[in-house]
């Protein structure tokens, strides 16, 4: 029999990971897999601050921020598999490969981030995941991106 899939609200996110508004981009993830997948939840609303000026009286979520937001799941899933709430744990980005963007994200659209991991392992500092982002079934942006885990000194 297998473990029943995870989530983690935003009060669990932000013990997870250090982000914090205006650069937290995740309202929950769900469907947690151990250290294999993940699926992150973002609200897009109007409130959003890039959104004065990417573009003004047209708004369309930054791509590189859809990329964050996945990277961000990437980050709560690995911290949810290491148990490490409160923990401190800093996830760097190291590379970003494959990247497509398919579709405009505007406010009003709910940001659906399924993310896998291709490469890493517990205690290993290098990981590598597949991100796709979806608004109502249709694929907004792919991306392949590496991380790198960083645990405080004890």
């Amino acid at each position: 029999m297998s473990e029943p899939l995870k989530s983690a609200d935003i009060n669990l996110i932000q013990r997870l990971i250090p982000h914090r508004y205006p650069f937290l981009f995740l309202d929950k993830v769900v469907d947690i897999d151990g250290f294999k997948s993940a699926r992150g939840i973002k609200n897009v609303t109007i409130n959003e601050p890039f959104f004065q000026g990417h573009f003004p009286g047209k708004p369309i979520m930054p791509g590189v921020t859809i990329i964050e937001a996945m990277a961000q799941t990437s980050a709560v899933l690995v911290s949810m598999g290491l148990n490490a709430e409160d923990a401190g744990l800093l996830v760097y980005f190291m590379s970003v490969e494959k990247c497509k963007f398919r579709r405009m994200v505007v406010p009003g659209d709910v940001l659906e981030l399924q993310v896998t991991t291709m490469r890493g392992r517990p205690g290993g500092k290098v990981w590598k995941f597949h991100g796709v982002a979806t608004v109502d079934g249709e694929v907004a942006c792919e991306a392949e991106f590496a991380a790198m885990i960083d645990a405080p000194k004890e």
